[in-house]
């Protein structure tokens, strides 16, 4: 693909920025999104290019596509959806408009900007979309019920758009990631703290028990946790290959998961996943 432009949201940090660094080394023109303009402000003085860009705002993504587009003269030869929040706690505390927010940044902010840059592809006649999703678009877990609904409805649209652009240029793909450091767990404490009321739940003792110390406490790194740059890697092959996977596991853990999820029965993976 000749036109080495691409679009990235969610670049505050961890993956985004990674994968923000790795292509620009790679020569690509790097469009380094973020949703608060305080992290875009830090960027362009980093020499990036950044649009502000908040998925809850249908404005603010008109606002950055247009920005991208006039810059390039109207083409982009990439799309990295990879902003994201988590919102940890039992599903049965979640609040409905909790789990209306989190669809809001996971999967419709995601999908309007996809669909505001399919006719763009379209026209010029070549594309990448790739979707950051999660070992939790394959399994569940508990605790995280509302970020692993955002994730299976990510699965089942990226799957399905998939096989419909086959009549065109446009390849989708899609990132299945495991534990990467990054600081997912420290951004999901705001809207835990927000929209849980773990101390009147019938759950709080579990909540003390588990949750609280693994959201507040600062450790080392997850079981097969691996850095950001093992996600820009396979990123950079879907983006570069003449041949892109349809689907790419990174960490040991998708590995693993995806398996069980394929050969366990139902009640075995229940007991897996139960474990967290």
């Amino acid at each position: 693909m000749t036109d080495r432009s691409i679009l990235i949201t969610g670049c505050s940090s961890g993956i985004g920025f990674d994968a923000a660094q790795g292509l620009r080394a790679r020569g690509w023109r790097v469009f380094a999104s973020c949703r608060q303009q305080a992290d875009c402000d830090r960027l362009r003085a980093l020499g990036f290019e950044a649009p502000q860009l908040d998925y809850t705002d249908p404005a603010s993504i008109d606002r950055a596509l247009a920005e991208v587009l006039e810059a390039t003269g109207g083409t982009l030869g990439a799309l990295f959806n990879n902003g994201a929040y988590a919102m940890p706690g039992a599903a049965e505390d979640l609040p409905t408009e909790a789990l209306r927010a989190i669809f809001e940044a996971n999967v419709f902010g995601w999908h309007s900007l996809t669909r505001a840059v399919i006719p763009v592809m379209r026209a010029q006649g070549y594309g990448r979309i790739v979707n950051h999703s999660s070992v939790l678009g394959l399994v569940y877990a508990p605790w995280r019920a509302a970020y692993t609904a955002t994730k299976f409805a990510t699965e089942g649209l990226t799957d399905t758009l998939r096989i419909e652009m086959r009549d065109t240029p446009i390849h989708v793909v899609t990132l299945n990631t495991g534990p990467v450091t990054s600081k997912i767990r420290q951004n999901a404490i705001p809207h835990f703290e927000r929209w849980i009321d773990w101390q009147a739940s019938p759950r709080r003792a579990q909540y003390e028990a588990k949750l609280l110390k693994r959201l507040y406490e600062e450790r080392g790194p997850d079981a097969f946790e691996l850095p950001p740059s093992a996600v820009t890697a396979r990123l950079i092959h879907a983006l570069e290959s003449p041949r892109p996977r349809p689907r790419y596991y990174i960490t040991k853990v998708t590995w693993m998961m995806s398996a069980a999820q394929r050969l366990l029965p139902t009640r075995a993976l229940d007991w897996l996943t139960a474990k967290g």
